[in-house]
C-alpha cells in the first residue's frame, strides 16, 4: 500500500520514518503553509497514493487534499466543526483523538490496514515474581513512542511507580503538543498506561495498589475523552 505523509515541514518527520518501516512504499509529500488564514481555490499537485496521512497545519490545505477523494487520516485536526465540513468533501476521512488511538474498525480497508500496524497500542507482556521480563509491542503509535518507552520496561517491577514512569516516557517520546486542542501528549501517556495494564492483567492477578491505579487511569481516560468530545 502506498502511503503519502503530507506535511508543511513542522510535523510528521518521525512518523514518516516509523511508518516507512511497516509500509515501505510510504513517501513524503511537501505542501505549503499559506500565510493567509483563508485561501480560495487552492489546488494541490500531490502524488497519487492509496492513503494520505495529513500533518498539514492549514485547514484549506487539508480540504484541498481531501478533494483527491482518497482515504485520509488527520494527524492534525481542527475540531468537530471542521471535521463535519471536511466529510462533505471526502467521507473516507478519520480524525482520531490521537494517532495512538486509531483502531482498525473503520469502513475504509486502507485505513484499517494501516491501523492494524499503527494505532491503539497493543502489548504482549511476560512477568515473573512481579518483575516484567519481556514486553513485545504488537501495535504502536506511528511516532514511535510506544516502542521507545516499552523497551525500557524489561526488568522493572509491576508497580504504580513504574507504570507512572512508563506514561512519562511516552510523553517524552510523543510528538503531540502539551495540552493540544484535540491531540496532546498527556492523553497519549494515559492511553498507553491503560493499554499496558490491560496487557498485564493477562499475565495474572495484579496487586491491590496497581488495580487501584488502574481505576484511576480509567477515570482519567474517560474524563479526557469527554473533554475532547466537548471541544
Amino acid at each position: 500500500m502506498k502511503i503519502g505523509i503530507v506535511s508543511d515541514g513542522k510535523f510528521g518527520d518521525r512518523a514518516f520514518e516509523v511508518i516507512k518501516s511497516g509500509f515501505p512504499e510510504t513517501i513524503w509529500i511537501d505542501v505549503p503553509f499559506p500565510a493567509s488564514q483563508i485561501v480560495d481555490d487552492l489546488v494541490l499537485d500531490v502524488p497519487d497514493c492509496d492513503l494520505y496521512i495529513s500533518y498539514a497545519r492549514h485547514p484549506d490545505v487539508v480540504l484541498a487534499l481531501l478533494e483527491k477523494r482518497k482515504p485520509t487520516i488527520l494527524g492534525i485536526s481542527f475540531g468537530p466543526g471542521f471535521l463535519r465540513d471536511a466529510k462533505r468533501v471526502n467521507e473516507d476521512l478519520v480524525a482520531p483523538v490521537t494517532m495512538c488511538s486509531l483502531e482498525d474498525t473503520t469502513w475504509s480497508e486502507e485505513i484499517n490496514a494501516f491501523a492494524r500496524v499503527f494505532g491503539r497500542p497493543g502489548f504482549k507482556i511476560d512477568q515473573k515474581d512481579g518483575i516484567i521480563t519481556t514486553v513485545q509491542v504488537i501495535r504502536g503509535a506511528p511516532c514511535g513512542s510506544t516502542w521507545g518507552a516499552a523497551e525500557e520496561m524489561g526488568g522493572r517491577p509491576v508497580s504504580r511507580e513504574e507504570l507512572q514512569h512508563f506514561g512519562l516516557r511516552i510523553c517524552h517520546f510523543c510528538r503531540a503538543p502539551r495540552f493540544g486542542r484535540t491531540c496532546d501528549k498527556e492523553f497519549s501517556g494515559v492511553h498507553h498506561i491503560r493499554e499496558f495494564i490491560r496487557a498485564l492483567r493477562k499475565t495474572g492477578p495484579l496487586s491491590p495498589d496497581v488495580e487501584k491505579f488502574a481505576e484511576e487511569i480509567e477515570g482519567l481516560h474517560e474524563t479526557n475523552m469527554k473533554a475532547i468530545g466537548n471541544l
